[in-house]
């Protein structure tokens, strides 16, 4: 006779400190790898629960989300080559030493950049990987692996670049592939790693590079393959001015008009940057529904412009947040990019226009949005349990008064804990089963052995 399965545990999160959620004063209830109760102040859960831990010192938010990054960049922060430059000979520049990377240096890579966001209350990560250089063909196999071991919520999207050089593409001709291996590849991890299902831990999303490194074809190919697999489909777009004269000149029109010609408008898209749209092309991407994926660093280092989130948004179109390639960010903290984003809205945008609330609502619920998931970004039952919360100990916070808006405002840079799927994963400001000293020794040695860095 078959044994009974284990019934979930439940654990109460009890009497938070702030929580961004309503209802919930006197926190939440946890059982197996979802939050099923919200508790109001001053009240007790409705079932008995198996153990309690004290929220009494903690700000807790939803799981933050990032939907736009490159992990391998990491091995290449503050270049000398790179630094002071806007994005086209950013990249010329970049491209020179990236065909260097080693299945093993990106492995590493990977495990530091998903390891940064999960200490910055990050829980889902999402990465835009497009290099696939001689030997690093199985670099999504690579990813998956390690968000498994590190036990983060993981959206990799199967990257490429088909247009070289010579070509009239930027890349060099080794950090490209031909369109057919790329297709038969997205087909492979699709395959493979997608689950489309609620809660699923890995998801796979196409991701051609951006219009000036793949041909059309790999576009329309791409978009036909989302829709077997039903997976998203991801690419830069409208990032500089600069990439709006290469399309005009390329391809006869805007970039917004590229993507309805390759039948990429709809709401299976989410775009990266996304800055350089006019009011015509804000309206049609809000009715068919395209997410942006706003990187308010990334988009100040190399002086790409300002995201039209606010417009954005009312036209329809989800608005999340990503960090983006740590060389033009430098960093890999969502958290981070959340006071950024304010910041910079606020530049564009009234005072009172935009709030520490829309920032970090940009961060969860937006960024799930931009990912086609229903199931994470919000604090309620039903949700995943993926929580971060932060303490509010540092001097920066002193004489803090409203603990949610002190977490964006005071610049929190790090959360205390952090719980994915009903599992702790960072625990006093540690991330269960990595050595960080290790980590950091090892890619620290690569990053210098291979592309020489200071």
């Amino acid at each position: 006779m078959m044994e009974a399965s284990a019934t979930p545990r439940r654990l109460w999160i009890r009497d938070p400190l702030a929580i961004l959620a309503e209802g919930a004063g006197g926190g939440i209830v946890v059982e197996g790898t979802r939050i099923v109760e919200r508790v109001a102040a001053g009240a007790r859960p409705v079932a008995p629960v198996d153990e309690t831990f004290d929220a009494g010192r903690h700000v807790v938010i939803p799981g933050l989300v990032n939907t736009h990054h490159h992990f391998f960049q990491t091995l290449t922060r503050a270049h000398p080559i790179a630094i002071n430059k806007p994005l086209f000979p950013w990249l010329k520049a970049l491209s020179t030493i990236w065909p260097r990377l080693t299945p093993e240096a990106f492995r590493l890579a990977s495990r530091l950049a998903y390891t940064e966001l999960l200490l910055s209350g990050c829980t889902t990560a999402g990465d835009h990987h497009y290099l696939f250089p001689k030997g690093l063909e199985a670099s999504v196999d690579i990813q998956v692996e390690e968000a498994r071991a590190i036990g983060i919520r993981a959206f990799v999207t199967r990257g490429s670049m088909s247009l070289s050089e010579k070509d009239g593409g930027l890349p060099p001709e080794t950090l490209v592939q031909d369109d057919d291996t790329i297709l038969a590849d997205s087909e492979r991890v699709l395959s493979l790693f997608h689950d489309p299902k609620p809660g699923a831990m890995v998801q796979i999303g196409l991701a051609p590079c951006s219009p000036f490194n793949v041909t059309k074809r790999l576009m329309h190919e791409s978009a036909r393959l989302a829709e077997r697999h039903d997976c998203r489909l991801h690419t830069h777009l409208g990032e500089t001015l600069d990439e709006n004269a290469y399309c005009l000149e390329m391809y006869g029109q805007r970039p917004v008009d590229y993507l309805e010609e390759v039948g990429w408008m709809s709401a299976r898209t989410w775009l990266a940057h996304g800055i350089h749209f006019n009011d015509d092309e804000v309206r049609r991407l809000g009715a068919a529904g395209v997410g942006v994926c706003h990187c308010p660093t990334s988009n100040m280092v190399l002086a790409s412009g300002r995201c039209r989130t606010c417009e954005l948004e009312a036209a329809g179109s989800p608005v999340g947040l990503g960090v983006d390639g740590s060389a033009s960010n430098d960093n890999s903290n969502l958290i981070e990019s959340v006071r950024h984003a304010l910041m910079l809205a606020r530049l564009s945008y009234r005072a009172e226009d935009v709030s520490h609330l829309d920032a970090l609502r940009w961060a969860t619920e937006g960024s799930a949005r931009c990912l086609g998931r229903n199931d994470i970004g919000r604090i309620e039952p039903g949700r995943e349990a993926d929580l971060a919360l932060f303490t509010l100990d540092e001097l920066r916070f002193s004489g803090a008064h409203d603990p949610l808006a002190a977490l964006v405002l005071c610049g929190a840079h790090r959360a205390d804990r952090v719980m994915v799927a009903g599992s702790w994963r960072v625990i006093d400001g540690a991330p269960i089963g990595v050595d960080t000293g290790d980590l950091r020794e090892a890619h620290t040695r690569l990053a210098r052995e291979l592309f020489g860095t200071l």
